[in-house]
């Protein structure tokens, strides 16, 4: 997940949220499903607004202290997807017109990550400190956690070179992730989610050690590849991202026949926590 695009967490359900504009923005459909577990937070969304004329209104054209919801970018199993976003103030209003006991509760919690992000601006350490303390708090080990981290660094650093020699959005980045994870595991990342039967959730989150070294060594060595030969347009960047996968693909190979064991596996951390669950490779 990309620096500016995180997930929260509020009585164990999941909320996506990006920067926008230097804010939290808050991904509507996650909020709504947060306070009351509809099967179908969309149709749920489009029924309040039917019923609500204000908040309908303001959805639409904003008001005098509301801007309307934006269609930002946000992490999504199938890759990077615009979904409607809500900034706090929002937010706030949405939750006036559901009707749930987590309201209350929610409105604290929101008012928290909010003051969070001033804190983050003024100190960027700690937004890592607090991503760290999240994985922590899920039950994953201080390993995992450690080997997360750098890969998220390593992500970051192989993003920007592809951002100033020639990909130009988001569908540029998972195109070029692809071909990496391809030339790495067999799979790409969508067939990889489904391999471990996940559907919103983050891959990454649901890899154990060696399927996140083996992630690292693949965007890292693109990332070595791609500076060394000054590479320029997306072509050529596909190139380097085979040919760093490869070079991850062909280590995790090497591993597999000498210990007999694959490295890929279909366990994924949905059901117990990684730091309490042995995994089978």
């Amino acid at each position: 997940m990309s620096e500016n695009s995180k997930i929260a967490i509020f009585q164990k359900k999941e909320i996506r949220k990006t920067i926008h504009n230097n804010e939290w923005w808050f991904v509507i459909t996650d909020v709504i499903f947060a306070l009351t577990d509809s099967n179908d937070p969309a149709q749920y969304y489009k029924r309040i607004k039917s019923r609500d004329s204000e908040l309908k209104k303001l959805t639409e054209e904003g008001g005098v202290q509301f801007v309307p919801p934006l269609r930002l970018e946000i992490e999504t199993p199938g890759g990077k997807q615009k979904m409607n976003c809500w900034n706090t103030e929002g937010i706030f209003r949405l939750i006036q017109s559901i009707p749930s006991p987590k309201a209350e509760p929610f409105k604290r919690w929101l008012a928290k990550v909010g003051y969070e992000r001033v804190q983050e601006i003024e100190d960027p350490e700690l937004a890592t400190k607090r991503t760290r303390a999240l994985y922590k708090a899920k039950g994953y080990s201080d390993d995992w956690i450690e080997k997360r981290m750098r890969g998220i660094a390593i992500r970051e650093e192989l993003t920007e070179e592809w951002q100033k020699r020639g990909a130009k959005d988001n569908t540029d980045y998972a195109i070029l992730t692809a071909e990496i994870s391809k030339a790495t595991f067999g799979m790409t990342p969508g067939e990889y989610k489904a391999f471990k039967k996940l559907k919103r959730e983050n891959l990454r989150d649901h890899m154990t050690d060696l399927e996140l070294i083996f992630s690292m060594l693949g965007e890292r060595a693109t990332t070595e590849i791609t500076e060394t030969q000054n590479t320029q347009g997306m072509d050529n960047l596909k190139n380097d991202a085979k040919e760093g996968g490869k070079i991850a693909g062909d280590a995790k190979k090497a591993l597999e026949a000498k210990t007999g064991k694959k490295v890929s596996t279909k366990e994924n951390f949905l059901s117990a926590p990684e730091s309490k669950k042995k995994l089978k490779k």
